[in-house]
């Protein structure tokens, strides 16, 4: 059954090898990390309480932070508009659609881990989930893999759990 799943990954493959896509780079880093920032800012007063007798209150550092990272922002995307205004070059980035996807499964893997974990309650669960998934993703073969990965895991939690009394 694997097997014909990775014949048509590796067939999809192929085709998103061939695919590219080019973006102007200070622009796009601008604009995506002004709206970081904002969304930081705008989130920021239900993550942070403050009281009124603190001279410096918890929102203090991260707002100048956001601030002084929005002022940056503006400038290089000012810097490629004026550029292109002018007519001039600017740095542009050629994407592999194949690698983004890629890299795109692993974040998903892994913020999939993070929501087992956090759902459930038990970390052992994620660290399963992440330890098969990777395995898959890697394509690996061997069923001995799988059962030292998956017994690792579940040990590691054991004694973090039992031994430490480390609450995960």
């Amino acid at each position: 059954m694997m097997d014909k799943i990775y014949v048509r990954l590796d067939a999809l493959g192929e085709k998103l090898k061939t695919k590219e896509c080019r973006i102007p780079v200070n622009l796009a880093v601008g604009v995506v990390f002004f709206l970081f920032s904002a969304v930081i800012l705008l989130t920021m007063p239900q993550q942070v309480a403050i009281s009124e007798k603190d001279v410096v209150n918890g929102r203090a550092f991260p707002k100048l932070l956001m601030g002084v990272m929005m002022f940056c922002c503006v400038l290089l995307a000012a810097k490629d508009i004026y550029k292109l205004v002018k007519k001039q070059p600017i740095e542009w980035k050629t994407l592999n659609l194949l690698v983004e996807i890629k890299a795109l499964v692993i974040l998903g893997i892994l913020l999939i881990t993070y929501v087992l974990w956090r759902a459930s309650g038990y970390f052992v669960l994620g660290a399963v989930f992440c330890a098969l998934a990777f395995l898959i993703y890697f394509r690996c073969k061997k069923p001995s893999y799988y059962a030292i990965t998956v017994g690792m895991a579940v040990g590691i939690w054991a004694v973090f759990r039992f031994l430490l009394n480390v609450r995960l």
